[in-house]
């Protein structure tokens, strides 16, 4: 009866698991977070771009928008886009900080050269040490990224700068690849912040 009780219930974790990995690769844009469709950033009206949710294997950790000062459908033409844009997210669950940490370090490495990596390690070193330094993220906790030409990326979390603005707009650009470079965080999240998957419903 016991080894019945542990195939039944092996089974039902199986299913469980299974249906979803098929909700999270079918709903990557359907967020529980509702973003708005507008905001502003240094004055400049910005409109969402897009939305989803990142999962890792089949637990969301958050929920991502995209925000920029026109609609973009693909990475080449999001990051030839001149003016400011956003990253938002909002935790889904507990996220330890040096778990980000070393997602956003490793996203930054396979999407970003050497030389890049290089120019840009001031930079990034600050990314890793700001999300690194936080013991934990709650759910329902925010942080966000923000881009200004001219004046750089300033890191939020819970809506509070974490110090000056740092990099380029080269930098702004290896930070966006993180999500929607060739090896992204998660492809049906690239979609969905790109607008693919609506394109695919239509």
């Amino acid at each position: 009866m016991y080894s019945r009780f542990l195939a039944t219930t092996g089974r039902a974790w199986v299913l469980t698991g299974l249906l979803a990995v098929a909700s999270g690769l079918a709903g990557a844009a359907t967020t529980s977070t509702k973003f708005e469709p507008t905001t502003q950033l240094q004055g400049t009206p910005l409109q969402l771009n897009g939305a989803g949710t990142r999962y890792k294997v089949v637990f969301k950790v958050y929920d991502m928008a995209l925000y920029t000062p026109k609609k973009v459908g693909s990475p080449e033409e999001l990051l030839a886009l001149s003016g400011p844009k956003r990253l938002s997210f909002v935790a889904l669950r507990e996220i330890p900080g040096t778990d980000l940490g070393v997602a956003f370090i490793k996203g930054l490495q396979a999407n970003s050269t050497k030389e890049q990596m290089q120019k840009n390690a001031v930079s990034t070193t600050r990314l890793i040490e700001i999300f690194s330094g936080q013991p934990k993220l709650a759910q329902g906790d925010t942080f966000a990224m923000d881009f200004v030409p001219g004046v750089g990326t300033t890191f939020y979390i819970a809506g509070k700068a974490q110090g000056a603005p740092v990099g380029d707009a080269e930098f702004f650009g290896m930070v966006l690849k993180i999500w929607v470079g060739t090896s992204p965080a998660d492809f049906k999240l690239k979609d969905a912040l790109l607008g693919q998957d609506t394109l695919a419903a239509r």
